[in-house]
């Protein structure tokens, strides 16, 4: 099986926090739907003849794409061999007449950026909805037929307080969503937020609160019937992003459109430019990566699993000595746990992980 990611680049505003691809320029269109259509022509040989099991259609923000646009890249697209079609959405895009043409494209999963049900901290980072737009787009979206919504929110927002991340987390758990992705904020270079903290203008959460936000959102989802699968995805039972989970098990996809990557049967990866005028001139490009690379890829990638990595990949015994000697700090300390042939690093050391992730990417010498 295959994936196909489809990157539509444009969005209304910017949000604050987002370092993303992604432009206002509506004006180029049509000129970003064509070429979609004709990378995915050129380039559909890279799936070697799998079928695309899941299409997700990212960005940006694929909802304000203008919709016989949108339908012009569906068509073009296998849509009938995938099992998951996944569209992300802003709320303030959802209308009855927008959700039930997105149904009658394909689209039969939707993943819609929430971020926060307290209308100031959506003001505060640049969101264009109010909480009561967000929730009411949940229930449109159900009237048209969805039964799998994914919802987003970020917590260690400015100025938001635990009172006010429980507030949002209980009342989207409450609209029965199948999925919900919970980001922890991070301050990117080059975005409008990190320029507003570095002048002053706001002022970072402490990390002890973070670390109590977290432990809420794992414990609320967890009585909401969620399983915590990947550091910042939670799934009903049946509900897990087959399309995200296939970049954990590093099944091939073909990505589309500016600043979209690919992984081939091969392993090679290509990345796209993320420009529109540079993407159409020039495409997707394979980037330079050795060995010892897509093994630290696949490291990182199987820690940030509830299931984690798997050692049966290490065939060279040196490499397995290497990543176990490089882990068993973390082992003696609890921070992973060892069992049945898999490095797992529990869920409540999921919020400090990435150090965890350093301590076993290998080098050119291990």
């Amino acid at each position: 099986m295959a994936g196909i990611y489809v990157h539509i680049p444009f969005c209304h505003a910017k949000c604050a926090y987002c370092d993303f691809f992604s432009t206002p320029r509506m004006d180029l269109a049509e000129a970003v739907t064509d070429g979609i259509v004709g990378e995915f022509r050129a380039r559909q040989g890279e799936l070697q003849g799998r079928k695309a099991d899941t299409v997700y259609f990212g960005g940006g923000t694929p909802s304000c794409l203008p919709l016989p646009l949108l339908q012009r890249i569906t068509d073009a697209l296998p849509l009938e061999d995938a099992s998951e079609i996944t569209i992300e959405v802003n709320p303030e895009d959802v209308s009855t007449e927008s959700a039930a043409l997105w149904r009658r494209l394909g689209f039969n999963r939707v993943s819609m950026g929430v971020q926060s049900l307290v209308d100031d901290e959506l003001k505060a980072v640049g969101r264009r909805h109010s909480a009561r737009k967000a929730l009411s787009a949940v229930s449109v979206l159900r009237g048209a037929g969805f039964e799998n919504i994914s919802c987003d929110l970020i917590y260690g927002l400015p100025g938001q307080s635990l009172i006010s991340w429980e507030c949002s987390l209980r009342r989207l758990l409450e609209e029965n969503i199948e999925h919900l992705s919970a980001y922890s904020l991070s301050y990117e270079p080059g975005t409008r937020l990190t320029a507003m903290l570095s002048a002053g203008k706001i002022q970072a959460i402490e990390d002890d609160l973070v670390a109590d936000m977290y432990g809420y959102l794992c414990e609320t989802a967890r009585m909401y019937g969620f399983e915590h699968y990947e550091i910042s995805n939670f799934a009903k039972p049946g509900f897990r992003s087959r399309h995200n989970s296939s970049y954990w098990t590093n099944t091939p996809y073909l990505g589309l459109g500016p600043g979209a990557h690919s992984m081939d049967a091969t392993g090679t990866r290509r990345a796209a430019p993320p420009s529109v005028k540079k993407w159409l001139e020039f495409g997707a490009q394979i980037e330079p990566e050795t060995a010892i690379d897509r093994i630290n890829d696949t490291i990182i990638t199987g820690l940030r699993t509830s299931e984690g990595l798997s050692l049966d990949f290490m065939t060279d015994k040196r490499l397995r000595d290497c990543v176990l000697r490089q882990a068993s700090d973390h082992i003696a300390r609890g921070g992973i746990i060892e069992t049945h042939g898999r490095l797992i690093i529990p869920e409540h050391k999921w919020l400090v992980s990435d150090a965890i992730m350093r301590d076993l990417l290998i080098d050119d010498n291990y």
